[in-house]
């Protein structure tokens, strides 16, 4: 699913395609994507995997239970890039670890619920 902006030049009411099994949103005039994808987010019961760079639908994600993706990790997994040492291939290898140990409190050798979403999610992409 990929949702775009429709507030400043969309039409009256949202409007969705499928073009290669992937369903298009645009939303409507007046109405941002932001809203959108947390109305989605909310009113389904889905464990979504979010990719955006917003920090504010990265937070609203993470409290309903989806899990955010950054736009820099899926884009090489998109481009098919699976071989190169991007921020993708360290989640996924956890080669970042002594960088991960350095951001967080607690125990050195275990990683956070949320760092365990985000490369169980990586890996399904």
């Amino acid at each position: 699913m990929v949702v775009f902006d429709g507030w400043k030049g969309g039409r009256g009411v949202q409007s969705h395609s499928v073009r290669g099994g992937v369903r298009i949103i645009y939303s409507r005039l007046a109405e941002n994507a932001d809203a959108v994808i947390k109305r989605i987010i909310s009113s389904e019961d889905r464990q979504w995997i979010i990719v955006t760079s917003d920090r504010e639908i990265t937070s609203y994600a993470w409290t309903h239970g989806c899990i955010p993706v950054s736009s820099e990790v899926f884009l090489p997994i998109i481009e098919g890039q699976k071989g190169t040492r991007g921020e993708a291939q360290a989640i996924e290898d956890g080669d970042d670890e002594e960088e991960l140990s350095e951001q967080r409190k607690g125990s050195s050798r275990r990683l956070s619920r949320k760092e365990k979403a985000l490369r169980r999610a990586v890996a399904k992409l």
